[in-house]
């Protein structure tokens, strides 16, 4: 079993208390079944969050709207989980829904998964929508240093030479200026 899978499943074992449907979910193959827990009402977030999170695992597109509330959820572990589907649904809509995420002020307390999954995508809307997201968080006394991180290390990996004003403007803020080393370091030098 996939180690992201195994840890979703003992959290939201947990949180279901092992009901029935809890078993259910979890051991059924039939993607139809986990695509009506996403609409029907009245189903508990917990089992939401498995029918969607092994539907995107499993390539069924069903699951994007369900994943990419998940994603903007306010409990980190439920971003975590729906980022990792989301990186392996392979919809042409996720880059533009992690980029709008990332890149929204009045979310930026959840942001720093959308941040994380913007540099896995590394799709044409990742490095402006980290540019952006970086950039506003190197005001002063910004609280969202792990973000500002996260924008960092994204754009290390992604190493677009578009990325480095901002990144020069980063090695400013102690609590970054590792990490912007790094990354400046990681981006080829133009001719």
């Amino acid at each position: 079993m996939d180690e992201e899978l195994r840890s979703l499943t003992e959290r939201l074992r947990r949180e279901s208390g092992g009901a029935v449907p809890y078993e259910r979910l979890v051991a059924t193959g039939d993607l139809d079944e986990l695509a009506e827990v996403l609409t029907a009402p009245g189903h508990p977030l917990w089992a939401r969050e498995l029918a969607a999170f092994r539907l995107g695992l499993a390539g069924d597109r069903r699951a994007f709207e369900s994943l990419v509330l998940l994603l903007n959820h306010r409990e980190p572990q439920r971003c975590a989980s729906a980022a990792y589907a989301l990186a392996r649904l392979d919809d042409p809509r996720t880059a533009r829904a992690a980029a709008a995420l990332a890149t929204n002020e009045l979310r930026v307390a959840y942001a720093l998964h959308p941040v994380r999954l913007l540099a896995d995508l590394r799709a044409p809307e990742s490095v402006p929508a980290l540019i952006t997201t970086l950039q506003r968080r190197l005001r002063p006394h910004d609280p969202y240093r792990r973000v500002a991180l996260a924008c960092v290390e994204g754009l290390g990996e992604l190493a677009d030479p578009r990325a480095r004003p901002v990144l020069n403007d980063a090695l400013a803020h102690p609590a970054l200026a590792e990490a912007a080393v790094h990354a400046l370091g990681r981006i080829p030098r133009q001719r």
